[in-house]
């Protein structure tokens, strides 16, 4: 199994109503994908990174699942979406469990 973690920082103009939306279309995900065990989304509460406001956590049966949702168009329209209310910037790891 593979665990993926994003954390995504978004410019000041950004909306708390436009950061729920990217945590809904995030969890929107697991119904457009297959190889996906849980995915989880939310706003980040850590004090010492609160530069960055979301936070994704994505659990994949094995890598060929991962490979398949960085290419999947649904995958690329959340990713278009967070472009457009103004992502400055993500951090993401991917580890084996």
């Amino acid at each position: 199994m593979i665990h993926r973690i994003v954390l995504v920082k978004f410019a000041e103009e950004t909306t708390k109503e436009q950061l729920q939306e990217v945590i809904d279309r995030f969890k929107a995900l697991k119904n457009h994908l297959t190889g996906i065990v849980e995915i989880q989304a939310g706003f980040n509460i850590a004090e010492k990174s609160k530069e960055y406001q979301v936070v994704l956590s994505v659990r994949f049966e094995d890598q060929a699942a991962l490979d398949a949702y960085v290419t999947n168009p649904e995958h690329q329209a959340v990713a278009a979406y967070i472009r457009e209310v103004g992502r400055v910037d993500s951090i993401g790891v991917d580890f084996q469990l």
